[in-house]
């Protein structure tokens, strides 16, 4: 059985649609694993890497005080993690912010971010690395105001009340599940971008080298992380919507070479939690590092 089929068994016996690439990085035309690599996906939460990015590019060219504060006020309180769920307005500076997004995706410091940033930064970020087939649409308030538009709802209501009354018909014909109608990519352009992030060809190294940092403290362990023994390093951004669930990120193995890998994935339900699904994503990406390790190309 090859390590595509072997990865395909995974996301079936998860009763998911899966799709995966993963790359050695700065091996440019080196071995790679690719199932279903060249489909769009929804990004949801994935987006916030790209957004780093054009951040983190602001901050270096000195456009931006990344210790200046400013205020998360009941505009961003949507619920949530971090700020987006606090009861009072916060006052954090700007690179707190970042750690939040990528840390634990905290989606009022993202819109905070994309705002001060602007959508022309991270569009260029996209021009620059030639990623033709990755298009943002907004921040998180925007993806939510679609899902409230969607299912029947006024701006002024509450997301969790209107997704809590949805019907399962209902979930599965909301835009942000549709690549076509929302935030999306390729999972081949997220390891490209991703190799660029680790090779400084994203930004300035010093703005790349911030990416890095963040991405690696990320909180969450239950998805690409699960499929790696502890002295493999993960640095990855989740991505979550009504039957989604995503990461992309770079392992580092305890020999020290490292490989981008992107895998998104589309469940058959659309239950809250889906354990089965996140552990396919640790499952497929080990199994095509084990593939793609044992044929390292040296750059």
């Amino acid at each position: 059985m090859s390590v595509q089929e072997q990865i395909e068994a995974v996301f079936a016996d998860a009763d998911t649609d899966g799709f995966l690439h993963a790359r050695e990085i700065g091996v440019p035309d080196g071995p790679e694993v690719s199932v279903n690599g060249d489909d769009p996906v929804v990004l949801a939460s994935v987006f916030k890497i790209p957004l780093a990015v054009a951040y983190a590019r602001e901050v270096v060219a000195g456009r931006l005080d990344e210790t200046e504060r400013t205020k998360v006020t009941a505009r961003y309180r949507t619920g949530g993690i971090g700020t987006a769920g606090c009861a009072d307005d916060v006052e954090m500076s700007w690179r707190d912010l970042a750690h939040f997004m990528l840390t634990m995706s905290d989606n009022a410091a993202t819109d905070l971010i994309y705002h001060r940033v602007g959508q022309d930064a991270v569009d260029r970020v996209l021009a620059d690395l030639g990623l033709s087939r990755t298009r943002l649409i907004g921040c998180c308030e925007d993806l939510f105001a679609s899902v409230i538009a969607d299912l029947g709802g006024s701006p002024d209501d509450d997301l969790e009340a209107v997704l809590g009354g949805a019907t399962p018909e209902q979930l599965d014909k909301l835009s942000v599940r549709d690549p076509e109608r929302t935030t999306s990519s390729t999972p081949r352009e997220m390891t490209a971008l991703l190799d660029a992030i680790w090779t400084d060809r994203a930004a300035d190294p010093a703005a790349c080298e911030r990416v890095r940092t963040i991405m690696a403290q990320q909180i969450w362990p239950h998805r690409l992380s699960s499929g790696f023994p502890s002295g493999v390093a993960v640095a990855a951004k989740t991505g979550t919507l009504p039957g989604v669930r995503n990461e992309a990120g770079v392992v580092t193995l305890g020999d020290g070479r490292q490989f981008a890998v992107a895998v998104f994935t589309r469940a058959h339900s659309l239950a809250d939690r889906l354990p089965a699904v996140d552990g396919s994503i640790g499952a497929a990406a080990r199994l095509a590092l084990d593939h793609l390790s044992a044929q390292t190309v040296t750059p």
